[in-house]
């Protein structure tokens, strides 16, 4: 009988694990299809999102190009504000004018850079539904409304125009705008890239006066690239002759463009230049007009960026005076300008700025003298989303307690600090005029962005898109299985990182790894928020995925952040080697196959790890990298590096260029070939010395293709390719 129970108990034992088994396998495979052709894992959200004047409504632009009216309260659809179909227009953006009766769009969007593009603009009147074109003289930039709602200012060709919306008259404001030569209103390359803005004027506060920045661009070089016939229409007609393309594009220790500011008064007819000193190699990252109509912020920043001065104009006068200025022993981040707010009654403006090492908000009066350092602690602030004058309370975006977690909070100005977002994630707000509700878009590593509305306390009102539909579809696919942790160096550095293991993990059997990072300046890869996809597809084919951020990376404090001060890559690629020495300590790990991947920044590092740190690293994809910091454009460059020539063995010690000759394992570099960020020089320079150092390895490169590398089916065969390279050389 024990023998006859024992039997039984062995066969349910293999019944019972052979069950567990089946069910650990019955996951469906995730395919590049999914990815890049089907959008399987798309999750949807609330989009076009604007609070209407009376803070009980707000508007959002669906797919089809309509325009809703939803109520706060109750959730539902009060009006159907523009209707796409009956205008015979499809709008990508909009704007109200002041008062709502009229309505910005934005249709025909062309993009030029990574912010820029041309469109059409049309004006519609929400009353009588009357739908017309801005201008009929071409297409144009960056139109916007004046405050008075009687006027759109837009861009063409360089040169600023206004339209008036009274009687229909175009008139033109600037008339030396040239190509290559001239910007007026909109930045030049570099600026639009590192300082993150598209438009470069502003409408004072009467709209009676038009405030812009002018790039003469004559002094920066010219950069060329040759765009093939490809699939482009609009080249393709002539295939015997590829296009040369050229525009100005400063590298690092080369000329930027002189940049000087100027007012414009509608009612005289007569231009203002603003005095911002007589050094011209300074950078104007933004003009704003305070909520005086007699005094215009301009922020100024020196060469190094190490020096911000906050300074106002008469624009009457042009003449200026410097309200504030920090300086920085490293640099000044660039993410703090927008965040600086001119607060309502005109007597204060509030700021972020790390100087105390955590980046924090602080309230200035107008003269710049701070009040109030309205945060503290590591939970560093993020984002500022603004000041609510009835309740007196400042809302900002922070770190959650770790720096991988993000919460919405307010602040009173006694500092007592309140969370309003519950849950542990990425929570990010958009909230009404008069802050009595906020949407907010959370996801973390389990969950699908879902996006709820609250009042002004955090109370849940409703939820309006929740994404179930895509948990569900992961856990057919096998499941998240992201897990993150931390571990310490031999220096005793903590690092931030996840790990997502196959949906089978067995840790008897010893795994390849694929580490994927970005790791630039102040960039965050180790977020807690959604990601399914191209590495949950990885660990499906038998890779441990793992993602670290190295010291320069953000959320920490400014000594983390800014390490890598004078020397980027240096550090960054001891942590990445360090993250490959702890793997393979891991008895799951096969410490033969280690892997490393990255896109721009993140393909630097690649390069360096195949390079540098060939003794720990395998197999490399290095997408679209900077290989040389001297290639690469002056701003981002110097913020970091200063110039080549201040510091040329901090640009020499850690460009992969100069150590081709160390590459050991197999290596794939692709680039794409109309990249106007990231030159292709940087890989074509890389390959030559990889070619000389008689390195073997892959390189595959994309016609006309910019540094996003998409269109068509182009970002389909990369990650086919990118996929098949992992099994031909790690997951084997």
């Amino acid at each position: 009988m024990k023998k006859y129970r024992k039997f039984n108990l062995l066969i349910l034992s293999i019944l019972f694990t052979s069950n567990i088994f089946a069910q650990q396998n019955s996951f469906k495979k995730i395919t590049v299809d999914d990815l890049w052709k089907n959008w399987s894992f798309w999750t949807n959200s609330v989009y076009g999102v604007r609070s209407m004047n009376d803070g009980i409504h707000y508007t959002t632009l669906d797919r089809s190009g309509n325009i809703y009216k939803y109520s706060y309260e109750t959730g539902g659809v009060t009006d159907t504000i523009f209707k796409a179909v009956d205008a015979g227009i499809n709008p990508e953006d909009y704007e109200f004018n002041s008062d709502e009766s009229k309505i910005l769009l934005q249709t025909n969007y062309k993009r030029i850079y990574r912010r820029s593009f041309t469109a059409e603009y049309f004006v519609y009147n929400v009353q009588t539904k009357k739908l017309n074109p801005v201008s009929e003289n071409g297409k144009q930039q960056i139109a916007s409304f004046s405050p008075d709602s009687k006027k759109i200012a837009f861009i063409r060709t360089n040169n600023i125009y206004i339209k008036n919306l009274e009687n229909g008259n175009e008139t033109q404001i600037t008339f030396d705008g040239e190509h290559n030569k001239i910007i007026n209103g909109i930045p030049d390359w570099v600026y639009e890239e590192e300082f993150e803005f598209n438009k470069a004027y502003e409408w004072s506060p009467d709209g009676n006066k038009l405030a812009y920045i002018k790039f003469d661009e004559s002094k920066v070089r010219m950069f060329g690239m040759t765009m093939f016939a490809g699939s482009n229409p609009e080249l393709i007609k002539n295939k015997l002759y590829p296009e040369c393309r050229s525009f100005k594009y400063p590298k690092a220790g080369e000329d930027n463009s002189v940049v000087s500011v100027h007012i414009y008064d509608i009612n005289s007819d007569k231009t203002t230049t603003a005095d911002i000193g007589d050094n011209t190699d300074i950078y104007i990252p933004r003009i704003r007009w305070t909520k005086n109509v007699n005094r215009l912020a301009i922020f100024r920043l020196n060469r190094l960026q190490n020096k911000f001065e906050l300074l106002y104009a008469n624009p009457e006068t042009g003449k200026t005076n410097i309200s504030y200025t920090e300086t920085n022993k490293y640099y000044i981040d660039e993410t703090d300008f927008d965040k600086l707010q001119f607060l309502d009654g005109g007597k204060y403006f509030v700021m972020t700025s790390e100087r105390d090492g955590y980046r924090h908000l602080y309230l200035h009066d107008i003269n710049g003298k701070e009040i109030k350092k309205l945060t503290s602690g590591k939970n560093e602030v993020s984002d500022f989303y603004g000041y609510d004058k009835n309740r007196k309370l400042f809302y900002f975006q922070a770190v959650d307690g770790s720096p991988i977690n993000r919460a919405v909070f307010n602040v009173n100005m006694k500092g007592k600090v309140k969370k309003l977002s519950v849950q542990t994630g990425t929570n990010n707000a958009e909230f009404s005029k008069n802050f009595n509700y906020f949407i907010n878009f959370f996801s973390n590593s389990e969950t699908p962005k879902i996006v709820t509305l609250h009042n002004s306390k955090g109370k849940l009102i409703r939820t309006l898109v929740n994404n179930e539909r895509v948990k569900k579809l992961a856990e057919e696919y096998g499941g998240v299985n992201k897990e993150f942790f931390t571990f310490k160096t031999s220096e005793n550095i903590e690092l931030n990182a996840w790990m997502i293991k196959p949906p089978n993990f067995d840790n008897t059997k010893k795994y390849p790894v694929i580490i994927t990072q970005y790791s630039g300046p102040g960039s965050q890869e180790v977020l807690n928020r959604w990601d399914f996809g191209w590495n949950n597809l990885l660990a499906q084919e038998g890779a441990i995925v793992v993602c670290v951020d190295s010291r320069g990376t953000g959320a920490r404090d400014e000594k983390f952040r800014k390490q890598t001060y004078l020397q980027l890559g240096k550090y960054e690629t001891i942590d990445l080697i360090e993250t490959a020495k702890y793997l393979q300590k891991q008895n799951y790990v096969n410490p033969s196959k280690i892997g490393i991947w990255g896109w721009s920044y993140g393909g630097f590092m690649t390069s360096l790890c195949m390079t540098k740190g060939a003794d720990y690293f395998s197999t490399g994809i290095a997408v679209a990298p900077v290989t040389n910091w001297r290639y690469y454009d002056n701003i981002y460059t110097e913020r970091f590096m200063r110039t080549p020539q201040e510091n040329p063995n901090g640009y020499d010690d850690n460009s992969p260029i100069n150590f081709a000759d160390k590459l050991k394992g197999d290596f794939l570099l692709v680039h794409g070939l109309g990249d106007d960020n990231v030159h292709f020089q940087n890989s074509a320079e890389f390959s030559e010395a990889l070619v000389q150092a008689n390195k073997q390895f892959n390189e595959f490169f994309y016609t006309n293709r910019n540094h996003s590398i998409y269109g068509g089916n182009t970002r389909y065969h990369l990650y086919t390719m990118m996929l098949n390279f992992w099994k031909k050389h790690l997951l084997n």
